[in-house]
C-alpha cells in the first residue's frame, strides 16, 4: 500500500463523506420510520452509494476527458468546489451543493402525492446530492486519476471501502448513536473535517495550478 496517497485519500473522502455529517438528516428525513425501516434504508443507501463511487471512479476521468477537460484543469476547478465546501463547514453554514434546493423538494413532495406513493429518501436525496455531491465526485475523480500502480490501487479500495463501511455502521444504527452523539460533539466534528478538507483542497488547488502555470514552479 501507497501510506502516504491512503492517507490524503482517507481524509479528503471521510471528510467530505463524513457519515456523523449525514446523520442529523437521516434522522430528520426518517423519524416517522421504525428501526427495522431506517435499517432498510441505511441498506438501500449503501448499496447506491458503492455503485456510484464505482461508475465515478472507474469512469470519471473518461468523462472530463470527453468534454476537453484536462485533469489539472479539475483539479483546479475541484480545489476551489472544496474549498468552498470546507469553509462552510468551518462556518457552521449548511453544504448547499449537496442539498436539496427549496423548489427540489417542493416538487418532489408535489410528485410523491400525486402519484400516491411515499417520498422514498434513500436515492435522492440522502445519496444524490447529500453524500454523492459535487464534493465526492471531484475527491473519487482527482484520485482515482492518481491511482495508477497496483499500490495505490489497493490503497484507493481500501480507503474506499474503509469509508464505505463508516458510513454504513453509523446509519444502520443511527437510531442508538443520534442518542449518544450530542449537537456540541456535531459541530466540533464538522469543524476539525472542515479544516481537514481545506487543507487538502488548496494542496490540490495549487498543484494543479503549477501543473497548467509550470512557470509559477520556478
Amino acid at each position: 500500500m501507497d501510506v502516504v496517497f491512503a492517507t490524503k485519500f482517507l481524509g479528503a473522502l471521510f471528510a467530505i463523506m463524513n457519515p456523523f455529517i449525514t446523520l442529523p438528516l437521516f434522522l430528520a428525513l426518517t423519524a416517522q420510520k421504525t428501526v427495522a425501516e431506517q435499517r432498510s434504508l441505511a441498506v438501500a443507501i449503501i448499496g447506491y452509494t458503492a455503485v456510484m463511487c464505482v461508475v465515478i471512479a472507474l469512469a470519471g476521468s473518461h468523462i472530463i476527458g470527453f468534454f476537453g477537460v484536462s485533469l489539472d484543469a479539475f483539479r483546479v476547478a475541484g480545489g476551489a468546489v472544496l474549498i468552498g465546501i470546507a469553509m462552510s463547514m468551518l462556518n457552521g453554514q449548511p453544504i448547499t451543493s449537496h442539498e436539496r434546493a427549496t423548489q427540489e423538494k417542493s416538487a418532489n413532495t408535489a410528485a410523491a402525492v400525486a402519484e400516491g406513493t411515499d417520498d422514498n429518501p434513500a436515492f435522492y436525496p440522502l445519496t444524490f446530492p447529500m453524500i454523492i455531491g459535487p464534493g465526492t465526485i471531484t475527491t473519487l475523480i482527482i484520485y482515482s486519476a492518481q491511482a495508477r500502480h497496483s499500490a495505490r490501487m489497493l490503497s484507493f479500495g481500501v480507503v474506499l471501502l474503509a469509508v464505505l463501511a463508516a458510513l454504513f455502521v453509523v446509519l444502520y444504527f443511527a437510531a442508538s448513536i443520534g442518542r449518544l452523539l450530542s449537537t456540541k460533539m456535531r459541530v466540533i466534528m464538522a469543524r476539525i473535517m472542515g479544516i481537514i478538507l481545506a487543507s487538502i483542497a488548496i494542496e490540490m488547488l495549487f498543484a494543479g495550478i503549477r501543473a497548467l502555470l509550470p512557470g509559477l514552479a520556478h
